[in-house]
């Protein structure tokens, strides 16, 4: 059983390169480009062991390009089940904007909007 803690963050830039500048210089954060196919730099807010994991409280996250205007920060929740955590979200009157999708090796995830319209994420992990 896993703890419904916040285990990721993603923001959305129009400009990558002035994003990283702001929020490495404001908090000393450690941004660097993901190896993976897709334009995507990894945010480190407390230090990670050789599997990426923190080796201290907090939570790390992301910045891509943003693509869509509309696009807002987003909150990733660790959670046991997908497919049970879709299945709730519905019933609890939210909407699931992005479905389910395999980040190969580290989890699945999918986007949704609480009934209040706020956006959100959810992960199960595959480690």
């Amino acid at each position: 059983m896993v703890d419904n803690t916040i285990v990721h963050f993603e923001i959305p830039a129009k400009d990558v390169e002035k994003l990283k500048n702001f929020y490495s210089e404001l908090f000393g954060w450690r941004i660097y480009r993901d190896p993976g196919p897709i334009e995507y730099w990894m945010i480190e807010t407390v230090p990670v062991d050789e599997e990426g994991n923190p080796v201290r409280p907090g939570v790390n996250g992301a910045i891509y390009k943003k693509d869509q205007p509309e696009l807002k920060p987003i909150n990733y929740i660790l959670v046991d089940d997908i497919d049970e955590s879709i299945r709730k979200i519905k019933t609890l009157g939210g909407t699931i904007t992005r479905p389910k999708q395999q980040v190969p090796g580290i989890a699945w995830i999918a986007q949704a909007i609480d009934p209040e319209g706020n956006p959100f994420a959810i992960l199960q992990s595959l480690r």
